[in-house]
């Protein structure tokens, strides 16, 4: 569920026309309600009810201060996994002790700064990963809490892009090794083993994966339980999907009833990382028609948002919902047509062969579940500058961030000494 419906015939954000947003900042922009991201971290929380469970909301989603912060204000906790990711997380007032560090390719720059942040637990994916913490943590006198991130080899049946738990990925330490890195880990002196992190994957529809994969980490529990090892935190990753275009998915509930289902006598704190399930359905990106164009086989309605704005169709080959601002009338005749950008690639499509009621120049559409890996993943490629973001709450709007322009985007650029 989400707050975006048609009210006096026109698409509004909780009690905002689209419409006025769009004659206030101009299009494109992202639309975010905070209603549907409140709604959806309580869905989720209350799903791990009986659980000793922390949420700690996966940042790369979207990782704009005021999302953040609406869920710090909510008792969510953070997964960082980059040193800006962490800044961003502080800034949004998300306690220390709440955060994650997660990722293959930490610098010793980025681990040092985990550790004089004192957060929760830093989850390495790696042995000369280990080594170097263990040495950075010494330089600063510090301990370092850790959980080791096991690859299961588990297919979460999701796009090779975002699969991260089969062997062949490039995520964690595999599960056959778990019980001889851990026991080398211990011995370490300056890290602290805390637990195990496990993450197979991104926008799963499917949950005999989750199933699975949590099977086999309360196996390698048992194991590492058998050889003396205490075991304080268990981190289960985030995952479950989203209907992009209205397939059915699994509900945060049954999702949860796995977790009871395989891990909920295990009697250890167990850590969350939603991100998509939590802002995907939060957010819009609204965009104009800048024409509408005929071909001798293709009816084309270009706007003005492009793949920059919005990668994830060119990138996953995904499928958004799209709809009119403006209401369509009963029984108006639909055409099927392109939804196109400007870009000058043929991947700069956001649909095809898509039923839309007639459209013309300055009508404005908006992509739907688009508020997570949107705005984050944006670039100004063909030197277009990144788009706003607004928040809406009840019947108000801010702009979260407002839109880039060239001239700033120039001003990071410079031309050498040796060119007049």
């Amino acid at each position: 569920m989400d707050h975006f419906n048609y009210k006096d015939g026109a698409l509004t954000a909780e009690d905002v026309p689209l419409e006025t947003i769009a004659e206030t900042v101009e299009t494109p922009f992202y639309c975010y309600s905070q209603a549907t991201i409140e709604r959806h971290y309580q869905v989720f929380s209350e799903a791990l009810t009986g659980l000793s469970a922390t949420v700690c909301y996966a940042v790369k989603a979207n990782s704009n201060l005021a999302v953040i912060r609406v869920l710090a204000d909510m008792g969510a906790g953070a997964d960082v996994v980059s040193s800006g990711e962490l800044t961003r997380a502080l800034a949004a007032c998300v306690p220390a002790d709440k955060i994650i560090f997660s990722g293959v390719g930490k610098t010793r720059e980025e681990l040092s700064h985990a550790l004089q942040e004192n957060i929760l637990q830093i989850n390495v994916e790696s042995e000369p990963e280990l080594a170097l913490l263990d040495e950075v943590a010494g330089s600063l006198g510090l301990q370092a809490s850790v959980a080791l991130r096991i690859n299961p080899d588990v297919d979460a049946n999701t796009h090779d892009k975002i699969a991260t738990g089969r062997q062949e990925d490039k995520f964690g330490i595999e599960w056959t090794r778990v019980h001889e890195v851990y026991a080398r880990a211990s011995q370490l002196p300056h890290i602290n083993m805390v637990g195990l992190a496990i993450h197979i994957g991104s926008q799963l529809t499917d949950l005999d994966p989750f199933r699975n994969a949590f099977i086999r980490l309360r196996d390698i529990v048992a194991i590492l339980k058998a050889d003396g090892h205490e075991i304080l935190r268990l981190d289960l990753g985030g995952g479950l999907g989203i209907p992009y275009d209205g397939s059915p998915t699994p509900t945060p509930s049954e999702y949860g009833r796995v977790v009871l289902e395989t891990l909920g006598d295990i009697g250890i704190d167990l850590v969350f990382e939603p991100g998509r399930v939590i802002v995907g359905n939060a957010g819009l990106l609204v965009t104009r028609a800048v024409f509408v164009k005929e071909s001798a086989t293709r009816r084309f309605v270009i706007t003005d948002a492009a793949m920059n704005d919005l990668m994830r169709p060119t990138l996953y080959d995904a499928k958004h919902d799209i709809q009119p601002v403006k209401e369509p009338q009963n029984g108006v005749n639909m055409e099927n047509v392109d939804i196109v950008g400007p870009v000058c690639e043929t991947g700069d499509t956001f649909a095809t062969n898509y039923a839309l009621p007639s459209m013309e120049a300055g009508d404005l559409l908006a992509i739907r579940t688009a508020g997570a890996y949107g705005a984050v993943m944006a670039s100004t490629y063909n030197s277009r500058p990144l788009v706003p973001e607004v928040l809406v709450k009840e019947d108000r709007f801010s702009i979260i961030r407002e839109r880039m322009t060239v001239d700033t985007m120039l001003e990071y650029e410079n031309l050498p000494n040796w060119i007049k």
